[in-house]
């Protein structure tokens, strides 16, 4: 049994992850501001507390925890990051985070730490074709993010790096690509393309129209929940400290997004295009490094995902 700390445990992807800790039999604290939205914490202790300060740091390493698994960010979906309203929070809180937990668990001796960096630190000008962008790893210099919020996960890897070099830390990095799933945030301007979509499916009767951002034929792929974090424990168990993608090599257009969430419903809707933020114009995980390296690769196709999402949203708009 291992004693773990997960930052941003009242999270999306910090929820998850602290309940396959747990259910691998490890001793697990959470932190994060708030506790889990939409299910309860299985978190052995569970604190509320800011990571932007330093005392809450020292107070919750108050030992040498085996491993720590650091999700706490600001962020959220295309609405929030990319309209240029929140970028001051977004990079001043996210980078706060990072130098006082680098520092806290350097202080403890708790060598080994995973970070969830985003490939929305990847160069914009390699994701200008929806249909043939570069995510390879070694794209990422010259850096040239489209988005403060890459930039501060540009530099918090190599932050995390040079605490590797300079003190020995045992790092490991991901960048996540748009991961999705049940239990995460649905409306209220911070949610994911998936999740959006499903309620807006879900909120509409056949034949309505729903909105959707740009003309649609931007493209991303999506990475279910669970298989991100198979892919992250797979690291962890790894020797690997290079930063490496996981994410789906499954492809779509948001249209075809929103035409599988559509036959999923079992509705025919029309499909509205309305000016809003987009991002880059295509994105997609090239997992060549990661099957290289790890033998890991993601299994499970995007429809079903969606349909767990799906399910499981279309009940929360039933209730609320």
């Amino acid at each position: 049994m291992k004693s773990i700390l997960v930052c941003g445990a009242g999270g999306f992807i910090g929820s998850h992850l602290v309940k396959r800790l747990k259910a691998e039999g490890h001793w697990v604290r959470g932190v994060d501001l708030k506790y889990p939205e939409f299910w309860e914490t299985v978190a052995d202790d569970f604190v509320i507390g800011d990571l932007r300060e330093q005392s809450i740091c020292r107070s919750i390493l108050d030992r040498r925890f085996d491993e720590v698994y650091q999700l706490a960010a600001e962020m959220g979906g295309a609405g929030y990051v990319f309209t240029g309203e929140n970028d001051a929070d977004i990079m001043h809180s996210s980078a706060l985070i990072n130098l006082n937990v680098l520092q806290a668990c350097r202080k403890r001796n708790t060598k080994k730490i995973f970070y969830s960096s985003s490939a929305c630190m990847y160069p914009e000008h390699n994701q200008l074709e929806p249909d043939n962008p570069n995510c390879a790893e070694d794209s990422a210099y010259p850096a040239a993010p489209d988005s403060e919020y890459g930039w501060e996960k540009l530099f918090s890897e190599r932050l995390y790096l040079a605490f590797y070099r300079d003190f020995g830390m045992d790092v490991r990095i991901a960048r996540f690509h748009n991961i999705f799933g049940p239990y995460g945030t649905w409306d209220g301007g911070r949610e994911k393309a998936p999740a959006a979509i499903c309620r807006k499916v879900a909120m509409a009767n056949d034949g309505d129209e729903i909105e959707i951002w740009g003309d649609g034929k931007q493209t991303r792929s999506f990475l279910y929940v669970d298989e991100c974090i198979d892919g992250v424990l797979k690291l962890m168990e790894s020797d690997f400290m290079e930063p490496v993608n996981i994410g789906s090599d499954e492809m779509v257009s948001i249209n075809q997004l929103a035409e599988i969430a559509m036959a999923i419903a079992g509705k025919k809707l029309r499909l509205e295009h309305i000016d809003g933020p987009l991002g880059v114009r295509g994105r997609n995980s090239d997992n060549r490094l990661i099957e290289q390296k790890l033998g890991w690769k993601p299994t499970q196709p995007l429809r079903d995902g969606v349909q767990k999402t799906y399910q499981w949203i279309n009940e929360q708009v039933k209730t609320n």
